[in-house]
């Protein structure tokens, strides 16, 4: 196939351009490069840069291109920053995926899988969360998200654009060439990671008396390679709608740093910080309908196996793709 993928240059977009091109796809990223990296870019894609809020930009690159599908991965994802600046993410989240939708309909592809998220359900009233688990976004990144998950099911009614959408849950580590580098960064374990580097004083746990075994918060942290193989998986078939993407299995913010510890061989000091805002004490995927459906299942689903690959990249790259 030809995939046209936005966001190609960020996080996730990287390694999906990179296992895609592996298995013999020809693959289009399309980027601004605002918040994405040119060398993350697998140098075997064809790199178009423009900007999905950019109407006429994304049209012509898509008529020029006429891929067979779209992976959409360009995205605003800082939930404080959403907060601070709701505008900013209808702007680009809302307007620039409508944008991408048109110029999809006007080329004639009629397939995209969309990146989604867990944030578009909030504050969840039942762990394990399933797809039908009510979607009470309580940010506007997840609004901004589930606002596009909508606009999608209109057009696949109306237009007849299949649409899928993957809701992630934590994202992690790295394969050989590609990893995690945001400004500023917020994830949690490149955050330890830094410590053990060198390049801040101590990792913040950001309270410590939620009603769970340790008092810190659960998540479900998946590979990035986990994540891609369901993206490749969703361009077949004829399934449409949200899957989660997660492990099933949650683990604390003190359970990551002490295997942080263990793999790093440093001490990774902590400190505890009054509670944030919004953050729920537990956030763990059910994840049978993507199994079932999509025939996916994690196979790198190891705590300690995905922070020696994190921790194996940062070393390579201590200052991220700068290098």
């Amino acid at each position: 196939m030809k995939v046209f993928v936005t966001g190609g240059a960020g996080y996730i977009g990287s390694v999906t351009t990179e296992l895609l091109l592996n298995k013999g796809h020809d693959v289009v990223v399309f980027d601004s490069l605002e918040r994405g990296h040119r060398s993350a870019i697998d140098d075997r894609a064809t790199f178009e840069q423009g900007n999905l809020r950019d109407k006429e930009a994304i049209c012509t690159v898509m008529q020029q291109t006429k891929p067979d599908a779209v992976l959409h991965f360009a995205a605003y994802a800082l939930v404080g920053e959403s907060m601070e600046d709701p505008g900013m993410y209808y702007r680009n989240n809302v307007i620039g995926g409508i944008n991408l939708a048109d110029a999809m309909q006007k080329a004639e592809i009629n397939k995209i899988v969309f990146s989604s998220t867990c944030a578009t359900y909030g504050q969840p009233d039942r762990v394990p969360i399933t797809e039908d688990t009510l979607q009470r976004p309580e940010n506007p990144y997840g609004e901004s998200k589930l606002a596009f998950e909508k606009a999608l099911r209109w057009y696949q009614d109306i237009h007849g654009i299949q649409s899928v959408f993957l809701r992630y849950f934590n994202a992690c580590g790295a394969t050989e060439k590609f990893g995690e580098d945001h400004a500023p960064e917020t994830h949690l374990i490149p955050l330890i990671l830094q410590v053990a580097l060198g390049q801040r004083e101590h990792i913040s746990i950001f309270g410590e008396d939620y009603e769970t075994p340790d008092g810190t918060c659960l998540r479900d942290y998946i590979h990035i390679v986990d994540l891609a193989q369901a993206h490749i998986l969703a361009l077949t078939g004829d399934h449409s709608g949200p899957f989660n993407l997660g492990t099933g299995t949650g683990y604390s913010v003190k359970e990551v740093i002490d295997m942080a510890r263990e793999v790093t061989g440093h001490e990774i000091p902590a400190v505890i910080a009054p509670r944030r805002p919004g953050d729920p004490p537990r956030l763990v995927a059910g994840n049978e309908k993507a199994k079932t459906i999509l025939g996916w299942k994690p196979k790198l689903d190891d705590l300690r196996k995905i922070i020696e690959s994190a921790w194996q990249w940062h070393q390579e790259h201590p200052n991220g793709y700068e290098d």
